[in-house]
């Protein structure tokens, strides 16, 4: 499709969807929250919680190497389904708005212990149950007992999804045998294993990186005496980046695409801008976080703008201003190129508008660009004439990409460009 049929057809979507994701944007957070307590007040026997099922963990950074480590239980009582809660890619596929993630989130309660990140050998007590529910391919059911009543705060990360209520463990025990898959068991029993080959090899086994970077967060991949537990936010960005390196090394010598292609995609807020190109690898993410949107809150304080890029041999050092939206959407891009077995130069554009009103984690930056490979493209005689085109549709002038973005700033300018 030519670049301004392509547009044309977008420009008609985006204002439905603004509509749509004006009219989703709440606050009812607040009232939900205190479903959530009424549920704990319900499930929360005495100072024990029977009859859970954990689907998944959370690893804290605060004071590292002394960590506060949790088991997320849903407290919706015996009918939940615990998948529902867990983070992946399925909550694109199901189209869960900003309220939908934080009502599964507020509704996990988080169980929490602290412990020492050197887990090398410990599998009993809290941390060896949390291990056990982390390396397991179904949620497992577990008898919690809890120091003290839950604390209803919501933690916000961006990189993370948010968090909803906690409570001090005592101690936990397993109500069942976990079933581990026979691929984590085979990176268990491998000490000389290093962390990085482990999280490829079961990436290549069809583990997606929501999965792999649970097993990481406990400390079950590793070489023996290394393994220590991952705080969450730095497991979800380190798988990410493993697993973006491996898919760059497999494209290396692979033929570049043919065309300038343009694919668009929006989510919660967030529009998403591919923009590829023929050469060689070359990654570029920019980021326009609008006025009034949830990290740049002052509405008159202008679009702020972030970049962070590398070239074909990537980088060795962690990124200054994006954070791990950039590792998210680099594997993106990477998993679609592999899967074509091409190379490009590749720029993508966010926009994250006021209609993004809370964070919910990177899983929607990471789906949200995944999913902008299954739209309509447009095509483009080169690089440049894709920007010219695109530039009206911006919320920030070319002048001002080009000021901001490496492969924008590549271009000889125009008058008209100002």
């Amino acid at each position: 499709m030519r670049l301004d049929e392509f547009i044309e057809d977008f420009q008609r979507d985006e204002s439905a969807d603004l509509r749509r994701l004006a009219e989703e944007k709440s606050y009812a957070i607040t009232e939900y929250l205190d479903d959530v307590e009424r549920q704990l007040d319900e499930t929360v026997q005495g100072d024990a919680l029977f009859g859970s099922t954990a689907p998944s963990i959370f690893v804290g950074r605060s004071n590292y190497p002394d960590v506060s480590t949790g088991l997320l239980s849903p407290v919706a009582g015996p009918e939940t389904d615990p998948t529902d809660y867990v983070t992946s890619g399925e909550w694109y596929q199901q189209g869960y708005s900003i309220d939908d993630v934080f009502q599964r989130r507020t509704g996990l309660l988080n169980s929490t212990r602290s412990a020492s990140v050197n887990v090398e050998d410990v599998w009993d007590g809290f941390v060896g149950v949390q291990r056990e529910v982390a390396i397991a391919d179904e949620p497992v059911d577990v008898e919690i007992g809890l120091d003290g009543q839950p604390d209803l705060d919501v933690d916000l990360d961006d990189i993370g999804a948010p968090r909803g209520p906690r409570a001090r463990a005592r101690d936990a025990e397993l109500a069942e045998n976990p079933s581990v898959p026979l691929e984590v068991e085979k990176t268990l029993e491998d000490d000389d294993w290093r962390a990085d080959g482990a999280m490829t090899y079961l990436y290549r086994r069809g583990f997606d990186v929501y999965e792999i970077n649970k097993i990481l967060s406990a400390g079950a991949l590793g070489q023996g005496a290394n393994r220590r537990l991952v705080p969450t936010r730095w497991s979800i960005t380190a798988v990410d980046d493993t697993v973006g390196q491996y898919l760059r090394g497999t494209i290396r010598n692979a033929s570049s695409i043919d065309t300038t292609e343009v694919r668009v995609n929006e989510y919660m807020g967030n529009t998403y801008w591919v923009i590829m190109t023929p050469g060689q690898w070359e990654f570029e993410l920019v980021e326009l976080k609008a006025p009034g949107s949830i990290w740049n809150p002052d509405p008159d304080a202008g679009m702020y703008m972030a970049a962070d890029s590398e070239g074909y041999e990537g980088r060795t050092d962690y990124v200054d201003e994006t954070s791990g939206a950039y590792y998210a959407t680099r594997l993106a891009v990477l998993e679609h190129l592999q899967e074509r077995g091409r190379q490009a130069k590749v720029l993508v554009v966010r926009h994250a508008s006021p209609e993004y009103w809370a964070p919910v984690g990177v899983w929607q930056i990471r789906e949200g660009v995944r999913h902008a490979f299954e739209q309509e493209v447009g095509e483009a005689e080169s690089f440049r004439d894709a920007l010219t085109e695109l530039a009206p549709h911006f919320p920030v002038s070319l002048a001002q990409l080009r000021r901001k973005s490496e492969m924008v700033s590549g271009l000889q300018a125009q008058i008209s460009d100002f």
